[in-house]
C-alpha cells in the first residue's frame, strides 16, 4: 500500500470516504458505501472490502453473513483525496435487493428494473425488515402496507404499535403460545417500521441490550440518568 497517498487523507475533516465498488471483470458500477480509517486498513490488508455502515453505526465486512463476498483487485484514491474506488471481483451479488448492482432505479425513463428483487440466505428477518421499508418509502401507498402507514406519518405508526402492544398483552393474558407468538410478531413488525422510519437500524436495538448485559436495573437507570 501507498504510504505516501494514505497521509494526503483527513480522516478528522472527512471521518467517512465515500467508496464506488467497481465490477474489475465487465467495470459494471455495482454500490457506493463508505469507510472509516479502520475499514481502509482491513480492506487493504486483508484484500476483501469492509466498510461501516452509517445505519449501524459499526464497521462490516462485505458479505460477512451472505457469503457475497468482494476480492478487491485494485483500490484508487480521487485527486482531492477523499473518494475512493474499489476494483472488486464480487461474489454473488453486491445489492441487499438480491440484484447484481444497487443502481437499477432508471431516472431519466420509465423503466422498469432488469433484474428481480431476489431474497438473500444468510441476512437476519430484522435487517431485511429494515432495507424493506426504506424502500417502501418511495413505493405507491396504493399497493404497499408500509408505504401507506409512512405516508401517513407518526401517530398511524405508533397507534399500530400501540394497538398491537394492547393485543400482545391480551394475548399473553390469556395464555394461547400460537396467539402469543402471531400477536409478538405483529408488534415487532410495526416497531420495526417505526424504527425504519427514523432510520433507526434495529442492530442497534440489539446493541443498547448487549450493553445492559450485567447491569443491574439500578446502574442501568443511573447511568442512563448520567447522560
Amino acid at each position: 500500500m501507498s504510504q505516501a497517498l494514505l497521509k494526503t487523507i483527513d480522516w478528522t475533516k472527512t471521518p467517512l470516504l465515500p467508496v464506488i465498488a467497481q465490477e474489475a471483470r465487465n467495470g459494471d458500477v455495482l454500490m457506493l458505501a463508505y469507510m472509516n480509517e479502520e475499514a481502509l486498513m482491513l480492506t487493504l490488508s486483508t484484500g476483501f472490502a469492509h466498510y461501516y455502515s452509517r445505519s449501524r453505526q459499526s464497521l462490516w465486512k462485505k458479505g460477512e453473513s451472505s457469503g457475497h463476498v468482494q476480492h478487491v483487485q485494485e483500490a484508487y484514491l480521487d485527486c482531492d483525496s477523499d473518494t475512493l474506488l474499489l476494483k472488486v471481483e464480487q461474489e454473488g451479488v453486491a445489492c441487499h435487493t438480491g440484484r447484481s448492482s444497487c443502481f437499477f432505479n432508471r431516472l431519466d425513463k420509465d423503466e422498469a428494473p432488469k433484474e428481480e428483487a431476489k431474497a438473500i440466505q444468510g441476512y437476519s428477518i430484522s435487517d431485511t425488515i429494515y432495507h424493506i421499508v426504506q424502500e417502501r418509502k418511495h413505493a405507491d401507498p396504493k399497493t404497499s402496507y408500509v408505504a401507506s402507514l409512512l405516508q401517513k406519518g407518526d401517530n398511524s405508526i405508533l397507534k399500530k404499535v400501540v394497538e398491537e402492544a394492547g393485543e400482545f398483552c391480551f394475548a399473553i393474558k390469556d395464555g394461547e403460545s400460537k396467539e402469543i407468538i402471531y400477536e409478538a410478531a405483529d408488534l415487532m413488525f410495526h416497531t420495526l417500521v417505526a424504527l425504519g422510519a427514523k432510520d433507526i437500524h434495529p442492530s442497534l436495538i440489539s446493541k443498547e441490550l448487549e450493553r445492559r448485559l450485567g447491569l443491574s436495573g439500578i446502574e442501568e437507570k443511573n447511568s442512563r440518568n448520567e447522560h
